[in-house]
C-alpha cells in the first residue's frame, strides 16, 4: 500500500465546505482521510504548514497541439507544464491535425496522455466535421471514446441550424457544448481590440460586439434545445451580463475568464508585442472590471487558461501575420491570487472554488474535491512567496506569454496527481 501524508496545512475543498488547518491522508491514489493530527506510519509526508492544501486545480481550456503541431507542444510537454502550474486535469481542445472530430482521433489523445501525460486530460470533440462549422461530427462515438464536450473552438459555428443541430444531439449524449463566441464576419481581419488604442496605433479592430451577438445567439439556442452551454473565454462587459441575465430565466449556461483577460488591457499593445496578440482579443479597462466582478459575483463561473503555444518562429513575425494566443498554465495561480485574492476582491475559498470544483461541474468531471474516495489530485500552493516567472525555464515548448518577468505574490508547491508527487517547487 503507497501511503502520502500532507500535513498541518489549510485544506480548503469548496465542494465538501471545508476550511480548516489539518491533514490530507492518500492510500492507492485516492483520498483515504482528511482531518487533524492522522496516523504518518509508513507514508511518505509533506510539511504543508503555512500552506493552503487543495483539490487538484481542472483546466477546461488548454490546447495541447498533438496530434499535428507537435513543434508547438505535445501532450506530454503541456501537461508537464500543467503541472508546474498546479493543475492535475486538463481539457485539450479539439483544434488539432487531423482535428478530433472522431473516435479514432479522440482514442489517440486518450491513448498517448495514458502513456505520457503527467496530468489526467479529457479530450473536448469537435462539433462540426473538421470545426468547418457544416455538418455535424461523429459527436456519440466521440463521447464513447473519451470526449467530456463538444467545440469547435477557435472556428466558432456560424450557421445557426448548425448549431442549433448539434445543442440537439449534445443534449441527447448529455455533453456540454462550448462555442469560441465570435461573429467571424463582424471581426474579420482584426487584430486587436476596437476602440482608442488600435485607431491611435493603426491597427485593425475587432469590436466587442463580435462576441455580444454570438453569445447572446447561443443563449437563445441553449434556451430552445434546453442543452449545457459553456461559454469560453469570456472577455466583455456585456458577454458577462448576457450571461447573468439568462441565468435568472433558468438557461443552462455557464462562462469561464482566462487570467490574462481579468489582468491586461488593451493599451499593453502600445508596444505591438505578439506576446499580447490573443482572441478575443485583450479588450477596455472597464471591460476588465466587469469580468473580474463577475468572477466575484459568480456570473461567471471558473477560470480558465486557454493555453495556446506557438513557437518564437510564427510569433516572431510581424503583427498583423502573428498568430493570435499565449500560453498560460504556468502563471494562471499568481495571476488569480494577485487579481482577486491580494485586492481583497475574494477570498482564498472561491479562488480555490473558481479552479477546482466549479470548472470539474461545468463539465461533470470526477475530480475537483479532496473528500474520502476521491482521486488524490491535490495541489499545494502558497499565498505569500515572491517569485518572478522565467519564461526560459518554462515547461512548455512555448515562450508566448505576456507574462515573461513579472513578479508574482505566491503560487504552486507541489502538484499530486491520483496520489504521485508529479512537481514540486524547486
Amino acid at each position: 500500500m503507497t501511503r502520502l501524508l500532507i500535513k498541518n496545512g489549510r485544506v480548503i475543498d469548496p465542494a465538501a465546505r471545508r476550511d480548516e488547518t489539518g491533514d490530507v491522508l492518500i492510500e492507492n491514489g485516492a483520498i483515504a482521510a482528511a482531518g487533524p493530527n492522522l496516523d504518518a506510519a509508513g507514508a511518505e509526508v509533506i510539511d504543508a504548514t503555512g500552506m493552503v492544501v487543495a483539490p487538484g486545480f481542472v483546466d477546461i481550456h488548454v490546447h495541447l497541439r498533438e496530434p499535428g503541431f507537435e513543434h508547438a507542444e505535445t501532450i506530454e510537454t503541456g501537461s508537464r507544464a500543467a503541472a508546474a502550474g498546479g493543475f492535475t486535469s486538463i481539457c485539450p481542445m479539439p483544434n488539432t491535425a487531423p482535428v478530433n472530430d472522431n473516435a479514432t482521433v479522440t482514442s489517440y489523445i486518450v491513448e498517448r496522455a495514458r502513456r505520457f501525460a503527467a496530468v489526467n486530460v479529457f479530450p473536448i470533440g469537435a462539433i462540426t466535421k473538421n470545426s468547418a462549422g457544416e455538418e455535424l461530427a461523429a459527436i456519440g462515438s466521440m463521447k464513447n471514446a473519451g470526449v467530456v464536450a463538444i467545440s469547435d473552438d477557435g472556428r466558432p459555428v456560424m450557421n445557426a441550424r448548425v448549431m442549433r443541430r448539434a445543442m440537439e444531439s449534445a443534449r441527447s449524449f448529455e455533453l456540454p457544448v462550448i462555442d469560441h463566441c465570435e461573429d467571424l464576419n463582424l471581426s474579420a481581419g482584426g487584430d486587436m481590440h476596437e476602440g482608442f488604442y488600435s485607431t491611435r496605433l493603426g491597427l485593425r479592430g475587432i469590436p466587442g460586439s463580435s462576441e455580444d451577438v454570438m453569445v447572446a445567439r447561443d443563449v437563445l439556442l441553449a434556451e430552445s434545445t434546453g442543452v449545457r452551454f459553456h461559454v469560453a473565454h469570456i472577455s466583455s462587459a456585456r458577454s458577462v451580463a448576457i450571461v447573468a441575465g439568462a441565468r435568472t430565466r433558468g438557461v443552462a449556461v455557464t462562462c469561464e475568464a482566462t487570467p490574462h483577460h481579468i489582468s491586461l488591457t488593451d493599451a499593453e499593445l502600445a508596444t505591438y508585442d505578439s506576446d499580447y496578440k490573443m482572441k478575443p482579443p485583450l479588450r477596455t479597462a472597464g471591460d476588465v472590471a466587469a469580468v473580474v466582478e463577475g468572477l466575484v459575483s459568480g456570473a461567471v463561473d471558473a477560470i480558465a487558461t486557454d493555453h495556446a503555444p506557438h513557437p518564437g518562429s510564427e510569433k516572431m513575425q510581424e503583427f498583423e501575420k502573428c498568430p493570435f494566443g499565449v500560453i498560460g498554465l504556468e502563471t494562471a495561480l499568481g495571476v488569480a491570487l494577485e487579481v482577486l485574492y491580494h485586492s481583497g476582491k475574494i477570498g482564498l475559498t472561491r479562488l480555490v472554488e473558481l479552479l477546482t470544483s466549479a470548472p470539474a461541474r461545468i463539465l461533470r468531471l470526477n475530480r475537483g474535491t479532496l473528500s474520502v474516495g476521491a482521486p488524490a489530485d491535490v495541489t499545494i500552493f502558497d499565498t505569500e512567496t515572491p517569485w518572478t516567472y522565467d519564461v526560459n525555464r518554462s515547461l512548455s515548448k512555448s515562450k508566448n506569454t505576456p507574462f515573461h518577468g513579472r513578479t508574482f505574490r505566491g503560487g504552486p508547491v507541489a502538484t499530486v496527481v491520483n496520489g504521485a508527487i508529479v512537481w514540486r517547487r524547486e
